[in-house]
Parts: structure tokens; C-alpha cells; sequence
């Protein structure tokens, strides 16, 4: 999937965060959703400006950003 159609960041939207092209959805608040249990079905109805494209796009995003970092573990 091409995110970079359903993605964008403008520093006039949300300080530049990565954000739904259209909305003032961020990609961090609609991950957030999901980690709080939310299913696609409540978000695509209380967020109708939402596709499933877009949604998709929003974890071919993350997945691309987390490809991309290295992430270390630190014990607590």
C-alpha cells in the first residue's frame, strides 16, 4: 500500500504532525485508538470521514516508520 496518498504532514495541521490528508485525525491518536480496544468498526463509524484505505494507510505508515528505527530495550 502507498501510504503517502492518505498520509500527510503540514506544519498548519496539529504542529505538523502526520496526519489522515483531509482530516485533522493524527496517525498517533488513531493508533491510540486501537491500543485503548477500540475495533475498525467504531472507528470508521465515529470517525466517518475515514476509509478502510485510509486506515490501512495508517498502519503501512507505522509499519514503515518502525522498519525504519531501531528499537532498544531497557530493563527497568
Amino acid at each position: 500500500m502507498d501510504w503517502k496518498k492518505y498520509i500527510h504532514s503540514d506544519p498548519d495541521v496539529l504542529m505538523g504532525k502526520p496526519v489522515v490528508k483531509g482530516t485533522r485525525l493524527a496517525v498517533d491518536f488513531l493508533v491510540g485508538l486501537f491500543a485503548a480496544g477500540w475495533t475498525e468498526q467504531q472507528v470508521l463509524e465515529n470517525y466517518p470521514s475515514l476509509t478502510m484505505e485510509a486506515l490501512r494507510a495508517v498502519f503501512a505508515y507505522v509499519a514503515e516508520c518502525m522498519r525504519d528505527e531501531s528499537l532498544f530495550f531497557v530493563p527497568a
